[in-house]
């Protein structure tokens, strides 16, 4: 199996300015790559409208072409950068391309502040002494806070705005042991506790963007008030930029230690599958959504359960909470209506719990797998949309 490995470095003065001329180098090759494709791609066009194709089908630049060009065509800054790097620029763009002809948006060109890494896909790295030895950049200090596992395949650098790191993408070669089910939980998310689980168990949400609102929003007036393209713009951009950053690394901090708890303490954890891209277009509940990190903790969780061999299941949420836990019997009931109360059974009991249950009985056993290859794919797109009366 895969795992990755996220590290801080720090680059001194003269590293950091080769640090940013490798993003810029890298990002104009990204959008030259990209010119030339869609430059082919309207030729094609023009082709097909006059019929002229000489072999009857269209011409179409793939990774190797590029590759091979940018071999005989490389520019004094590229000279600079190490060449796997640029190689992995135009894979990147070929990714891009791939994802399109899959459903995916048309790729788009990459403005400064938007590309912000670049990878050594197999060689140009090295650690040593407490130092990561970048080829063609020099040896920069890092914090190795964990022992790493495996065997290191790529190294991908990021910045994150004044903030550096580093990314190991490791292949651990062990076999995992698929553990014995003893303990299971269905999950149901929520707004008011951000899950519930059906032994009954809640864990209230952080709501870390509504604790740093009003600090946010004084800073984005101040931004608001600055002259565009200033400098003191631009230091405003970067005050506000960070005060994002704590928020998303308080959230995946949380998201970490609560996906770390469920694996520990289940052997099996079933999530409701839900569609959040559809859900944020309720406006009313959209920051709440957010801030909450359903899909984060999702996949924090599944990747630990992969890892410690248990399994984690998605199953249709539809009806889970309108439906009783007890009798089976259909019980509607608003969003706002916290209490499930059973007119045909007698059961009374909080609603998420109540919906959690449903979730467990209603999962299908995986017992033997690593918890990855869930339900999913067994379900239509269109059953598993969840009505606003399931929340």
């Amino acid at each position: 199996m895969k795992k990755t490995y996220h590290f801080r470095i720090y680059p001194n003065k003269n590293q950091e300015v080769i640090l940013n001329r490798t993003l810029s180098t890298c990002r104009h090759l990204y959008n030259d790559s990209l010119v030339e494709r869609k430059r082919q791609a309207e030729l094609n066009r023009l082709k097909k409208e006059f019929e002229v194709f000489p072999w009857g089908k269209p011409d179409w630049i793939n990774y190797y072409d590029q590759k091979r060009e940018l071999t005989a065509t490389k520019t004094s800054f590229q000279k600079e950068v190490y060449s796997q790097v640029l190689q992995d620029v135009i894979n990147r763009v070929d990714r891009s391309f791939k994802k399109f002809f899959t459903g995916f948006g048309y790729p788009r060109f990459q403005g400064r502040n938007r590309y912000n890494s670049f990878t050594y896909p197999q060689s140009g790295f090295e650690l040593e002494d407490g130092k990561i030895s970048l080829s063609k950049i020099g040896n920069i200090k890092i914090i190795l806070h964990r022992e790493i596992e495996g065997k290191i395949k790529t190294c991908t650098i990021k910045k994150d705005i004044d903030q550096w790191y580093v990314s190991f993408s490791c292949e651990i070669e062990e076999p995992i042991i698929p553990v014995e089910i003893k303990t299971e939980t269905g999950i149901d998310f929520g707004l008011s506790s951000l899950i519930t689980m059906s032994n009954g168990g809640q864990i209230e949400p952080p709501e870390f963007l509504r604790e740093s609102e009003d600090k946010l929003t004084k800073e984005q007036k101040r931004l608001s008030r600055k002259k565009k393209r200033s400098q003191n713009r631009n230091k405003q951009r970067i005050i506000v930029a960070r005060v994002h950053r704590k928020i998303r690394n308080q959230r995946t901090d949380f998201a970490h230690k609560t996906s770390r708890k469920l694996v520990d303490s289940f052997d099996r954890i079933v999530f409701e599958d839900l569609q959040i891209k559809n859900m944020m277009q309720n406006h009313h509940l959209a920051k709440s959504i957010s801030d909450a990190g359903w899909n984060q903790l999702i996949g924090l969780t599944k990747s630990k359960a992969e890892y410690a061999g248990k399994v984690v299941e998605l199953i249709n949420a539809r009806n889970t909470s309108q439906n009783c836990s007890g009798c089976g019997n259909s019980v509607p009931k608003d969003l706002s209506v916290r209490l499930h109360s059973c007119p045909f059974c007698g059961l009374e009991l909080d609603r998420d719990h109540n919906a959690a249950i449903n979730i467990l009985n209603r999962s299908i056993s995986t017992v033997g797998t690593t918890g990855i290859n869930a339900r999913q794919g067994l379900l239509s797109r269109g059953s598993m949309q969840r009505d606003t009366q399931a929340l």
